[in-house]
This record gives structure tokens, C-alpha cells and sequence, in this order.
């Protein structure tokens, strides 16, 4: 039985390649239900998306937000989407390529937003992410951070919080952190 399918999937593949044209590559389910993603995308005007590797390439993007509001406005922070073929059951590995002083970003980028980890629901889409990543510049939030000391700060002293990223954004130091400028 197997050897029927093998045998019609290669008179298929003859066939494609007879008449000229490459055998088609065929989606995997995650690389259909991000293409419907992409189609259905509502952007926040803060945020756009671009494909460095070309529009072959969908599992891995890029979304750059620029904060209109909170103690980010007037930063550009770029963040790298890698898609699992297994999505929408697994959520995407976000990063963020840009240094930035942040409760809910580390110095590695690693992103803390809840709905990339344990809330993750297949119901959820590449939209609600990037919604999630815009609240973290307008509310960061100290009460779930990765970069600890940039919580104690925020929650303890906010105007000290606010010259931090200022300071971090213009290229400077925080502390023994260069931060290179995002502005």
C-alpha cells in the first residue's frame, strides 16, 4: 500500500518536471495558517513588518515598533519572529534585535510576554502578539520581569526609570550597560 502512494507522488513529480515547471513545494500547516495571519494583519500604525530573507521566507520576519506614547516614545525596536512548522500549537521565538533597558526584555532579548509561553493558545495569532509587544512599551510591567534590576527601578523610583531609558535610547550607560542609540 505504501508503495502506491510512493509510487503516484513520483508520477506526479515526473509529471511537473516534464511539463517544465519545478515540483511544487508543498506548506506545512503552520507555513498556511501564517500566511492567513499575514493576509489578515491590522497593523498598529506604530508597527511595521518586513521579510529580510524575501516573501519565500514567511517562518522568519521581522516587526520593527516605533512607541508613540510611554517612556519608549520616539524608539525604534526591532524584534525577529522564527515560526515553528508546528504553529499555530507552538507559539513563534521572538526576540528582540535592539538593546533596550526594559523590565520584560533581558539584555539578550528574550522577550517575557505571557502569551508566548505558558497563555499560548492555537486561537491566538501573529496580531495579538504584536498588540502584546506594543503594551510592553506603553506598560511595561515590573511585577513579571526578566531584567530584575530595571523592574526594582521602575516599581521603586519611575522618574529614575524614565532618565534610565532615556539615557539607554540616546546610546549611554545604565549602570555598566552601554546601550547603543535607538533613536
Amino acid at each position: 500500500m505504501i508503495n502506491l502512494f510512493k509510487i503516484k507522488g513520483q508520477k506526479k513529480d515526473d509529471a511537473a518536471t516534464a511539463n517544465g515547471k519545478p515540483a511544487a513545494k508543498k506548506q506545512s500547516p503552520g507555513e498556511l495558517r501564517l500566511h492567513k495571519d499575514i493576509a489578515e494583519l491590522n497593523l498598529p500604525k506604530t508597527t511595521k513588518i518586513s521579510f529580510p530573507n524575501g516573501k519565500d521566507d514567511l517562518m522568519n520576519f521581522e516587526t520593527t515598533i516605533k512607541p508613540d506614547e510611554g517612556y519608549y516614545v520616539g524608539g525604534k525596536f526591532v524584534f525577529t519572529f522564527q515560526v515553528p512548522p508546528v504553529y499555530p500549537h507552538e507559539p513563534p521565538k521572538v526576540k528582540c534585535k535592539t538593546k533596550v533597558y526594559h523590565p520584560n526584555i533581558d539584555l539578550e532579548g528574550n522577550v517575557c510576554l505571557n502569551i508566548l509561553r505558558e497563555d499560548w493558545k492555537p486561537v491566538l495569532n501573529i496580531n495579538t502578539i504584536v498588540y502584546g509587544l506594543n503594551l510592553l512599551f506603553s506598560q511595561p510591567n515590573d511585577e513579571d520581569p526578566l531584567n530584575h534590576e530595571a523592574a526594582a527601578v521602575l516599581r521603586d523610583d519611575p522618574k529614575k526609570f524614565e532618565k534610565n531609558v532615556q539615557r539607554a535610547m540616546a546610546g549611554g550607560y545604565v549602570g555598566e550597560t552601554h546601550f547603543p542609540r535607538c533613536v
